[in-house]
């Protein structure tokens, strides 16, 4: 697959990253950096005039994941000024089934966000492209190579 989405993307280096202590794997199309604080993560580069992100956090409390998923991207949507679009649902491989997981694209001074929410048990995952124009194959290869390891 990866070679599939590496000739999909010449520009870009593709790599899988296992980013510590999120329990994910997430291909990224450049070297990500890695921040960590108790309880919370962010790995993020930039390449191409493109940023991609994937950040995680523990919710203390199971019953509050559900309303994360949704304070998240709406965090996103009010930084940018702009109003929370309905989102699409979404599957990553090795998520927690909800109905919250999703995609949302924004659009904000000319500029293109994506940004995808999804949980496995009390960790909750932010994915994120943003981009000077929309770049659906980016983002499409970005996103489809998300996953929850099997070990966590």
């Amino acid at each position: 697959m990866l070679a599939l989405l590496t000739a999909c993307q010449p520009a870009l280096n593709w790599r899988q990253v296992h980013p510590a202590g999120s329990g994910a794997v997430a291909l990224f199309p450049c070297k990500p950096d890695v921040e960590q604080r108790q309880g919370m993560g962010l790995a993020q580069c930039e390449t191409g005039g493109k940023g991609f992100a994937l950040s995680w956090a523990e919710v203390p409390d199971p019953t509050q994941v559900g309303a994360a998923l949704k304070a998240m991207p709406q965090a996103l949507a009010t930084k940018l000024g702009r109003p929370l679009p309905p989102g699409l649902a979404l599957q990553v491989a090795g998520m927690t089934p909800m109905p919250e997981a999703s995609h949302y694209q924004l659009t904000s001074n000319g500029a293109v966000t994506h940004v995808a929410v999804f949980a496995h048990g009390t960790r909750v995952y932010q994915a994120l492209m943003t981009a000077p124009q929309d770049d659906a194959a980016a983002w499409d290869s970005f996103r489809a190579g998300l996953a929850i390891e099997a070990a966590r």
